[in-house]
């Protein structure tokens, strides 16, 4: 059986779109919301108002209307976050984050099946999640999108089925989204350990190399 990372690597060669098709890809900027940043100095990202005010920032400045970034990113951005801290604090971000408008559409990157799905509540967490399973040459992995309108969950049922390109979700509020500018996560994910509707989206130095191996680059998949 061939290794995920050829799989991905052999996916065609043209950038997947992950946000409403009609946004060009001309459109995306990267954003580094890295502790290694110091244009982030003035700014309390862990606020979301302040956090959507320095995207803003970036995107005027790139003419841009997605920013996007943050795969085995360190962060200060859950330092408040209940769950985060500790001496094995989780500050290493295991997805690609697409920070955009509120309501903009998610779209499905390849073809799949609805594996799981539920409302992560909690602050700090992904507010409501959608878990995609996905099978190509036998291999069986799994894609996570977090921080979803909570609309996003109605009429979804273990097993359906999307094409690539069709509409799964809109991007949630602050206030859904359990205290985050608006954004998506999107994270892939070789073996789910059994979880279901959620799994970890930042990790502690301490397990970085199993979920960088668990949880495999999503720019292979997508072409950015």
């Amino acid at each position: 059986m061939k290794d995920l990372l050829v799989i991905l690597k052999a996916i065609g060669t043209k950038t997947i779109p992950i946000l409403d098709s009609e946004i060009p890809y001309r459109g995306y900027t990267s954003l580094d919301l890295s502790d290694g940043n110091k244009d982030l100095e003035g700014y309390n990202i862990i606020d979301p108002t302040e956090c959507q005010a320095y995207i803003d920032r970036i995107l005027k400045q790139n003419n841009a209307q997605v920013a996007y970034g943050g795969y085995l990113e360190k962060r200060n951005l859950y330092r408040d976050k209940l769950g985060f801290g500790g001496e094995a604090e989780r500050n290493i971000h295991l997805g690609i984050d697409f920070w955009a408008a509120a309501g903009t559409k998610v779209l499905v990157p390849i073809d799949g099946i609805v594996h799981s799905f539920q409302n992560n509540a909690t602050s700090g967490d992904y507010g409501p999640t959608i878990i995609l399973e996905h099978k190509i040459e036998e291999m069986v992995f799994y894609s996570l999108y977090g921080h979803l309108a909570l609309a996003s969950l109605n009429g979804l049922k273990t097993g359906k089925a999307y094409k690539q390109g069709d509409v799964l979700a809109t991007l949630g509020t602050s206030d859904i989204n359990v205290n985050y500018a608006p954004h998506l996560h999107f994270q892939l994910i070789k073996d789910m350990e059994g979880k279901k509707g959620d799994y970890p989206g930042v990790c502690s130095e301490q397990m970085l190399e199993y979920y960088s191996k668990n949880c495999p680059n999503p720019t292979l998949l997508l072409k950015l």
